[in-house]
């Protein structure tokens, strides 16, 4: 997911979102552990976009404590 698509999105979409890949990720970490993990990659980019989330969820906050 690009910061262009996340920046478009709605504040509770964006926060649907984040569970939505937390949950994801959660998952992929427990298929990690018992060897069943088909694409190890997927978490690099998981974890990734969690963070882009993260970040323009702050940026909105900053911006709305300056109002």
């Amino acid at each position: 997911m690009k910061m262009k698509e996340i920046i478009e999105l709605s504040t509770d979409e964006l926060l649907t979102k984040r569970r939505d890949l937390r949950q994801e990720s959660l998952h992929l970490r427990l298929q990690q552990q018992s060897g069943q993990l088909e694409q190890p990659s997927r978490l690099r980019s998981l974890r990734r976009d969690v963070a882009r989330i993260e970040t323009a969820l702050s940026q909105r906050a900053k911006q709305t404590e300056k109002k």
